[in-house]
């Protein structure tokens, strides 16, 4: 295969990313080192026009193979961006040192950018967040439609030809707000894999020595790579440790879940250039171009050529609307945080999980390599100026030399880096926690779910939220769970199988418990909190009113903080409908508002309504459909509606009938 032939210049992107009044932020992966123009047109004030280049101010570009190079255009503006007002852009590229060659925009690379009646992508800059996307789990072989289709639906409609918006639908969103599992590095579908292998050859990436595989097994990338028995089988690659069990058996031999019927990790990606190579994937059609047909490798198991020909199909349609993801992330400034799959299934679940972990080579290497892949694709575009420095010269060097020590100690790096978390200075502000790095381990058993935040972790958000009125929680997991399987995780835990369910929530540690419950809690704390979340599979709304009674400074006493509690997931994922319909009874009656069986949760104190989801059954407060959730704010920042937007650009409403809570 010739490296780079048939490939597009621009690879992934443009994704916008933090953008404010004074600052742009844009991401893309090219083909080629490129030199980058940015103009900025904002609508009916042409005086206010802008132009920059590479060379006019300090951006990085990481190079990761002979054939792909990642860009970070980071713009200080030398005019203010207008408020409120639509500002198209367009952003193009020319090979470095080619100084014949003219400037290609979208419309060689991307002729499909922009929404009809429009010559170029656009953006806001918001006075204020009046509404916002938010969503996460999206597996490309999930058998469910993207609902990034359906947001690119509602997008449509909001920049209609004739002027900004089309008459009745909604307005243009302020965020896209990506909870996690943004990719999936340890599920993937098997001619996924195959599509993944041969881009990292299309893209010239350097190969990757493998540290701690057994004799007579793959001991590089390339070896792996060629190994056609491997497809499925990749569990083996990891030798035999910890009491005749396998590296894959503590860390995923959990995995086994009810609400799953794929078999985890067996296609788990290793190498730097495979996590690298997924993101292009499933982020952007332009990656795709000039792949051949994919086919089942011969010799596949019954059960496995049956599991390839049905990923084979659902992938078919996933590629059909990533021309659609990629114009909404085009569209919207988009903020991105891991959870488990951007890494690993369970990823630091508890303290003997990260000890098995991080004590073996192999698999601390693969978990190393996914956290690097998530730096460069997500990471670096949240908050560009501080995190940059930090780790784009690590990053850099493990792309260079993959296998080396300047890799191992990037690994390192990474691995105990503390600021993931960030905040983005909006109105009301974004605050974006990390659930998965600064974990309060268990002090009685290193086998118990660690806590999803440490309390130091927790005395850092205090201190954030100090002085604010609103804001914006971003928890991958819900702070306010589906109680019934809140409960049914605890059971599994307290029977020493915390890893057979996914037994991460907020409640499950209790130190960490005390700590975001005394942060609500606070009279310092602010008195609208809208809690955005993903991570379990379905969607769901719960307001929660603290009752507080504690004295203010003043010495007046007030109703407590309002909290809402929105869970939207997947954006390509569900449960088993009848599974989550039982479930979702069966929680209605144990634990309803009227309920004494919350007096023995950590509920007592609060009142938690759930919002029935409009147009399904009698009872229901669970949806389970892919889609991603639609939030509209008030001035005062708290939700005026809440829905979730399915695939083909429907809404589902989530309306509060609390007498039909409480009684129905």
């Amino acid at each position: 295969m010739t490296v780079g032939a048939g490939l597009p210049i621009v690879l992934a992107g443009p994704i916008l990313r933090h953008i404010t009044a004074n600052n742009v932020s844009v991401w893309l992966a090219t083909s080629r080192h490129c030199d980058v123009r940015l103009e900025f047109f904002p609508e009916a004030q042409p005086d206010l026009n802008q132009t920059y280049e590479t060379g006019d101010q300090d951006w990085k570009v990481l190079k990761a193979g002979e054939s792909l190079y990642y860009h970070l255009v980071d713009i200080e503006l030398g005019t203010s961006l207008p408020i409120d007002v639509l500002i198209s852009y367009r952003l193009s590229v020319k090979p470095t040192g080619e100084a014949e060659q003219a400037w290609q925009d979208h419309t060689v690379w991307a002729p499909d950018l922009c929404y009809p009646g429009r010559d170029l992508p656009c953006f806001k800059v918001p006075d204020r967040i009046t509404s916002l996307f938010h969503g996460s789990c999206r597996k490309p072989h999930a058998q469910t439609p993207d609902g990034l289709a359906g947001a690119d639906v509602v997008l449509r409609q909001a920049l209609g030809p004739e002027g900004e918006t089309t008459a009745g639908s909604p307005a243009l969103p302020s965020l896209l707000v990506m909870s996690g599992d943004q990719v999936y590095a340890d599920d993937v579908a098997g001619p996924l894999l195959q599509a993944i292998s041969l881009l990292v050859e299309k893209l010239g990436l350097p190969d990757e020595p493998l540290d701690g595989v057994e004799p007579g097994l793959p001991a590089s990338g390339n070896e792996l790579r060629h190994v056609g028995n491997l497809l499925y089988h990749r569990d083996t690659l990891l030798p035999r440790v910890y009491k005749n069990k396998t590296v894959f058996d503590v860390l995923f031999g959990g995995t086994e879940k009810p609400v799953f019927t794929t078999q985890h990790a067996r296609n788990h990606l290793v190498t730097l250039g495979e996590m690298l190579a997924m993101y292009l994937l499933v982020w952007s059609p332009a990656s795709w171009q000039g792949m051949p047909e994919l086919k089942a490798p011969e010799g596949l198991e019954a059960k496995d050529a049956e599991m390839y020909a049905e990923e084979t199909a659902t992938l078919k349609d996933f590629r059909a609307d990533l021309p659609a993801c990629r114009r909404v992330m085009a569209h919207l400034p988009t903020a991105m945080i891991f959870d488990d799959h951007d890494i690993t299934d369970d990823w630091n679940l508890s303290l003997a999980w990260e000890q098995a972990a991080y004590s073996h080579p192999l698999s601390r290497r693969v978990i190393g390599n996914a956290l690097v892949a998530y730096a460069l694709n997500q990471a670096w575009g949240n908050r560009a100026r501080t995190i940059g420095p930090d780790i784009l010269p690590p990053v850099q060097a493990a792309l260079a030399d993959p296998g080396s020590e300047a890799h191992e100690a990037a690994i390192t790096t990474l691995l105990e880096y503390e600021e993931w978390d960030y905040q983005w200075q909006t109105s009301p502000p974004l605050i974006v926690l990390d659930t998965r790095t600064r974990r309060w381990r268990s002090e009685r058993n290193a086998h118990n779910p660690s806590g999803l935040l440490d309390w130091e972790a927790a005395t850092d958000l205090q201190t954030h939220l100090k002085g604010k009125d609103a804001v914006l929680l971003v928890s991958a997991a819900p702070i306010f769970g589906v109680k019934l399987i809140e409960t049914v995780q605890k059971m599994f835990t307290l029977a020493g199988k915390p890893l057979t369910v996914d037994a991460e929530y907020w409640m499950a540690h209790s130190g960490t418990a005390s700590a975001i419950l005394n942060v609500f809690g606070h009279r310092g704390t602010p008195q609208h909190f809208v809690i955005l979340s993903g991570d379990v599979h379905y969607s769901f709304v719960y307001d929660v009113e603290l009752r507080q009674t504690a004295p203010s400074l003043s010495g007046a006493t007030d109703d407590g903080s309002k909290i809402w509690q929105i869970c939207s997931s997947g954006i390509k994922n569900k449960w088993p409908d009848k599974l989550i319909k039982i479930l979702d009874r069966g929680n209605r009656w144990a634990f309803s508002p009227r309920s004494p069986l919350n007096w023995f949760t950590k509920r007592r104190g609060m009142r938690v309504i759930p919002r029935k989801p409009v147009g399904t059954p009698h009872g229901r407060r669970i949806l389970n459909a892919s889609g991603i959730g639609l939030v509209e704010l008030d001035e005062t920042g708290a939700p005026v509606d809440i829905h979730q937007v399915l695939p083909d650009g429907s809404l589902v409403s989530f309306e509060r009938r609390e007498a039909e809570a409480r009684d129905d």
